[in-house]
């Protein structure tokens, strides 16, 4: 299993596909796919059976998920797309942005 420089509640912009350049929160990371799921990007449309949390069914539009290749974090400082690095502080390992050398 590989390391994934993307987490749970991390801001990120679309670098390929049809949504390229929409920003939005990570919502979930699917790490055995290595793709994530971020909110309000790659809406499709879902046929649903009727259940109990919705009774009348019908077609439901929800995100799918992203590979995560085709995103960037976004740089808290900058407000741009930025790769992401480790390092050591002390005893702990934090990420940081590469553009402006800020721990995420």
């Amino acid at each position: 299993m590989t390391k994934l420089k993307i987490k749970t509640g991390d801001n990120v912009v679309v670098l390929a596909g049809d949504h390229k350049g929409s920003e939005g929160k990570v919502m979930r990371v699917i790490t055995e796919k290595n793709k994530a799921i971020v909110e309000g990007v790659n809406m499709v449309s879902k046929h649903e059976k009727p259940n109990t949390k919705n009774p009348q069914g019908g077609i439901v539009k929800k995100e799918a998920p992203i590979h995560i290749s085709n995103l960037a974090l976004i740089d808290p400082k900058s407000k741009k797309a930025t790769r992401v690095g480790f390092k050591m502080e002390g005893d702990k390992k934090v990420r940081f942005s590469k553009k402006s050398n800020e721990v995420i």
